[in-house]
């Protein structure tokens, strides 16, 4: 039997290793409609006070409020975006709607639901105040949601709508961000073909790429630009012109197939060649293939993922090693997937030799865990690593020890969140 070169090392040591290797990229400034999604390389502070006026919360009659009830003239209107022209005295009131600044000599507002409007006298307008108010009601002082130089959002965060409603808020036209990194994806092996492609019918001994599609939109969905680089053949030249093409042009660079220890197997060698090779193999069920390398050129590291040729072995894999190192690039403070305890749903076999990365959906269950609820974890069926039906509805990677025997229905394993949450179906 042929023994591999590359010791099996654990994955939390792998991930460790891809992560020492990894670096946020250098920060650039882009404008606020190119920041969705990115993450902040530098606080933002609010530049002015917001509101920057005192302003009426609410449609109704701006007051003064030590004049209590009674009917009162109405000497003008305020509305948003103006400044009124004129000044409450004692005796009189202001229209005045949302959002307007308040009219000097107001220092109250009394909405228009406890007011009523009375017949007009000698043309002045007229309107009862119905009950009476305290300075301050009704109105927002300035600088009340946001003062002067406040911190609005720290270095570090992720810029959601939330956050660009924040941005725009502040004036931030521009921000300091880490940039989206930039991912190449290369298939490799003769037995391939595009789906994409006029006339792609299979022909004896030929699978679709299914892969590259795979990982191109995996990629696309953590928030980076991607690069395709097609399928390569299984010789030398090729797949070394693709690779080169990849590190040319990308931050990272994804091959699946051609990593295991056939004749045809070019992967492994050529990274050896290219750069510095940190791991072969991984203590893992499935994905036990998996390379990393690390190339130097031009003064940039890109960092390659070798990835098994199974499509589950090459998501999997992608999801826990390539995902904490993009995201790092990308300046994640936290760059590892979430983690959460999870109760089975129905018993599961372990491996006797290796961890195993079991394909789950996720679905929280008010019941569990003596109704203060819980996750309860149902297995996507068979786990082949070539069965790529196994992750159709996973939105988790339970991490099932090595061991013998099984885990019972009930029993608690840690899981690993690779999409959406489930809430539980109410009846």
């Amino acid at each position: 039997m042929v023994e591999s070169v590359y010791p099996m090392i654990p994955v939390e040591q792998a991930q460790e290793i891809v992560l020492t290797q990894a670096e946020a990229l250098a920060p650039v400034r882009v404008p606020l409609a190119g920041a969705l999604g990115l993450v902040l390389a530098e606080a933002v502070r609010a530049r002015e006070p917001l509101p920057p006026f005192v302003a009426a919360v609410k449609d109704g009659y701006a007051v003064i409020a030590a004049d209590g009830p009674g009917i009162y003239p109405v000497i003008g209107e305020a509305t948003a975006g103006r400044v009124a022209a004129f000044r409450v005295l004692p005796g009189t009131v202001a229209y005045v709607t949302t959002g307007a600044p308040l009219p000097p000599g107001a220092d109250a507002v009394v909405m228009v639901e406890e007011t009523r409007q009375l017949p007009a006298e000698d043309g002045l307008r007229l309107v009862e105040i119905r009950r009476g108010v305290q300075p301050g009601h009704e109105v927002r002082a300035i600088g009340v949601d946001v003062a002067l130089g406040q911190e609005v959002l720290a270095e570090g965060e992720r810029i959601g709508p939330a956050e660009i409603g924040l941005l725009a808020t502040v004036g931030a036209s521009q921000v300091m961000v880490y940039p989206r990194p930039r991912v190449a994806v290369l298939s490799t092996g003769d037995e391939l073909i595009d789906p994409t492609a006029d006339g792609a019918a299979l022909g004896e001994g030929q699978i679709r790429d299914s892969n590259r599609h795979m990982l191109l939109a995996a990629a696309t969905l953590t928030g980076a630009e991607v690069v395709d680089l097609g399928i390569a053949a299984d010789e030398r030249e090729d797949i070394a012109a693709r690779i080169e093409r990849g590190l040319a042009e990308a931050d990272v660079l994804l091959t699946s197939g051609g990593v295991s220890m056939g004749d045809l197997d070019l992967i492994k060698p050529l990274l050896e060649q290219a750069g510095t090779m940190h791991f072969g193999r991984l203590r893992m069920k499935p994905g036990k293939p998996c390379t990393f390398t690390t190339v130097e050129r031009g003064g940039k590291r890109a960092l390659v993922f070798g990835l098994p040729g199974n499509p589950v072995s090459s998501m999997v894999t992608f999801y826990l090693m390539a995902v904490p190192a993009l995201r790092k690039l990308a300046g994640w403070p936290e760059p590892h997937l979430r983690r959460v305890q999870a109760h089975l749903s129905a018993p599961l076999p372990l491996d006797p030799e290796r961890p195993e990365y079991h394909r789950a959906t996720l679905r929280w269950e008010q019941t569990l865990n003596d109704g203060r609820g819980a996750f309860a974890a149902t297995s996507t069926g068979s786990q082949a690593s070539s069965r790529l039906l196994s992750l159709r509805t996973a939105n988790a990677l339970l991490e099932l020890p090595a061991g013998e025997g099984s885990l019972e229905a009930g029993a608690v394993a840690d899981a690993l969140l690779i999409g959406e949450l489930i809430a539980a179906e109410t009846v």
